[in-house]
């Protein structure tokens, strides 16, 4: 998984480019196919945001948040994104399981 942090009008330290990196290792215990990840964070006055872009095999997840401390801000994103990927995962999983014509009982006429 490559993961990209960039950031518009603050700099990127290095703790928190640490702090980032452990809240994402969450997110890849939930789900291994996440092929990239995008991490915006920017500040816009008294408003600390953070935007994540995640690519995952045949979708593009995106989730944003704000607070008015980083790290809140953070912590929110990964909650929200966890909860769309662990949806996402689900929806994959009863999707490809339902409608499985190997399993269904032949239907014979008389």
């Amino acid at each position: 998984m490559n993961l990209n942090l960039t950031g518009n009008h603050v700099k990127i330290t290095p703790a928190m480019r640490n702090y980032v990196s452990a809240k994402v290792v969450k997110i890849k215990n939930h789900f291994d196919n996440i092929i990239d990840m995008n991490v915006t964070l920017s500040v816009e006055k008294l408003s600390q945001k953070a935007e994540a872009n995640v690519h995952l095999r045949g979708k593009d997840i995106f989730v944003e948040a704000n607070s008015s401390n980083m790290y809140a801000s953070i912590d929110s994103l990964v909650e929200k994104l966890d909860r769309r990927i662990i949806k996402n995962k689900e929806k994959n999983t009863t999707h490809r399981n339902n409608n499985n014509l190997k399993r269904q009982e032949p239907e014979y006429s008389d």
